[in-house]
């Protein structure tokens, strides 16, 4: 039975990642497109589970991993989960209501 990234360490984290890298690497090479998807966002996971929350702070506003010229304003933190919305360059709401984010997509 497979643990939950909650109980890995640290250290166990980082392997993962590495391991997913290149498992989605491969699956990219064999053309396996919705095989790739799903590493990458279980690295995003594994990720967001080495990170430590308490560095994410409500009303701070974030770029996302992936989305050029989108950014993510943080409302609050469900463990590794920062809810909030996504916004365009010019500050205009993307889409209606609150969305959750891994933190392993946010960057500063």
């Amino acid at each position: 039975m497979q643990r939950r990234y909650s109980q890995y360490t640290v250290e166990e984290l980082r392997q993962e990642v590495a391991e997913l890298a290149e498992k989605a690497r491969k699956a990219e090479q064999m053309g396996m497109v919705n095989e790739y998807a799903v590493y990458q966002r279980k690295m995003v996971m594994a990720k967001s589970y080495a990170m430590d929350p308490g560095q994410f702070k409500p009303g701070e506003v974030y770029e996302i991993e992936g989305a050029p010229g989108e950014t993510f304003e943080i409302d609050y933190m469900r463990g590794v989960f920062a809810w909030g919305t996504r916004k365009d360059q010019q500050g205009n709401i993307l889409k209606e209501g609150e969305e959750a984010l891994p933190i392993g997509l946010l960057k500063r």
